[in-house]
């Protein structure tokens, strides 16, 4: 069972950066896909990132191509969000996720784990 921890979310102006970071309790991290979902209030969850249980296959939604990098690291339990060129329309809850199986790492009803989330707020 994994427990995951997300931190890094915050207020920032249009245009600016933030990294956010999940960390993994567990000794099985490196077994999982790792992705990053987001909610805005009155909106579905939507698909931001995942990466491959070795951090060599990433996927991106298609909103944030370009802007966003999904990185992990493996000896540290943790995955990361890269977030730049932040518009208003990425404000949202961010929610890391872990799952085993990585057959439709863009599909959130496939993770296992989900973090509480951490709140992103873009002003313009």
């Amino acid at each position: 069972q994994a427990q995951l921890v997300e931190s890094g979310g915050g207020l920032v102006q249009t245009g600016g950066s933030l990294r956010l970071s999940c960390a993994a309790s567990g000794r099985t991290f490196s077994t999982y896909y790792m992705g990053w979902f987001r909610q805005a209030p009155g909106k579905e969850r939507e698909f931001v990132a995942a990466i491959s249980r070795s951090g060599g296959r990433t996927f991106y939604g298609d909103s944030v191509k370009g802007r966003f990098t999904i990185s992990r690291d493996n000896a540290k339990n943790t995955v990361y969000l890269q977030m730049n060129n932040l518009k208003p329309e990425d404000t949202a809850v961010y929610y890391c996720a872990a799952d085993y199986s990585g057959n439709s790492p863009r599909v959130w009803t496939e993770y296992d784990y989900w973090g509480q989330g951490t709140q992103v707020t873009v002003s313009s």
